[in-house]
């Protein structure tokens, strides 16, 4: 049984070919394409996150929102810009939301992707230490945070506090015991991959890779994978992680799909620079089903990972976004064994 999920961004656009017109549009249509992607037998809804951009941003608020509005389905994002987080604040919120979810969230998060503004973080008060990188930066967050979500107290009580205190130092409230064990991270490397698994944290990986090899996107993912769950189990951490990868899929059922995705057909791996270097980009499957099933039974990466998430265009609505879901749930998955 493999997880499928949908990824959105939820991008909007205020204008009249699109159905997400407005921030309000994109937060209501995200709960609503979370109810709807319950409704049809998906497993997971997953939000981007990203500053200073006509997408999603704080998503906390939106993530309590899908749990108020569902029962089973995992809520999750990918990925949340660890440069931009205060680590406790994000510990209060994740610990909050997790309750209110009854323990579905899923929290992506990494080092972040290229930015709407130059140095976004700084606007934040987040500026790196002498001699320390961006990305030095966003690690340190991610370690404290996965330090305070195990839940130990820390911080010493008020000899003379407004409320009773319990024994001891103590610890962020509220906790939700079991979500340091739901944190991804982002990786787009091999080597970010080992790094994940040494740190306890579950793989997630894109359509995007940072790196580039020679070999098809697929194979080179499933590589990322595998050295991810080798590096897991030589950190013997005693419990077993999840993988995710992220693929845009498109089941080519009624003359309206073949209109938005009918070019897709032909897609292919590609191959570019990305903030100094080169980055391998993976291929849009669209198709006839039983066409999917076959390109999708050649991947590697699909394959090895236990979640699979479905990067969708919101833009065109709720009801359209629910069918591509639904699409793949019923017309694709079984024949594959994933259901």
């Amino acid at each position: 049984m493999k997880k499928i999920g949908f990824l959105s961004f939820g991008h909007w656009t205020p204008h009249e070919q699109s159905l997400v017109r407005s921030a309000a549009d994109a937060l209501l249509q995200s709960v609503e394409l979370a109810v709807a992607a319950e409704e049809v037998g998906a497993d997971g809804a997953y939000f981007r996150v990203h500053h200073f951009a006509r997408q999603l941003a704080s998503p906390f608020p939106l993530l309590a929102a899908a749990a108020a509005r569902t029962s089973r389905i995992e809520l999750g994002t990918g990925v949340i810009d660890m440069r931009y987080e205060n680590p406790l604040y994000f510990a209060e919120d994740a610990g909050a939301a997790d309750l209110l979810s009854g323990g579905r969230l899923q929290l992506g998060i990494s080092r972040g992707s290229p930015e709407q503004v130059i140095a976004g973080y700084e606007h934040f008060d987040h500026v790196p230490r002498a001699g320390e990188s961006d990305a030095d930066m966003a690690r340190r967050h991610t370690a404290r945070l996965l330090e305070v979500l195990e839940g130990e107290g820390f911080a010493e009580p008020n000899p003379r506090p407004m409320f009773p205190n319990p024994p001891g130092l103590l610890r962020l409230e509220p906790h939700s015991p079991g979500l340091r064990r739901r944190i991804w991270w982002g990786a787009g490397s091999r080597s970010t991959a080992v790094w994940t698994a040494q740190q306890g944290m579950n793989l997630m990986s894109s359509t995007l890779l940072t790196e580039d090899t020679g070999v098809p996107f697929h194979q080179l993912q499933a590589e990322q994978i595998q050295l991810f769950r080798q590096a897991w189990q030589e950190a013997g951490h005693g419990w077993e992680p999840r993988v995710s990868v992220s693929r845009s899929v498109f089941p080519l059922v009624s003359d309206l799909d073949r209109r938005f995705f009918g070019l897709e057909t032909r897609s292919q791996d590609q191959v570019g620079m990305l903030e100094g270097g080169r980055a391998r980009f993976g291929k849009t499957y669209a198709g006839e089903p039983d066409r999917l099933v076959e390109q999708l039974a050649q991947d590697e990466a699909v394959a090895a990972a236990d979640t699979l998430l479905l990067t969708v265009p919101n833009q065109l609505g709720v009801d359209y976004n629910a069918h591509i879901i639904a699409s793949v749930v019923r017309d694709v998955a079984p024949a594959l064994g994933w259901r």
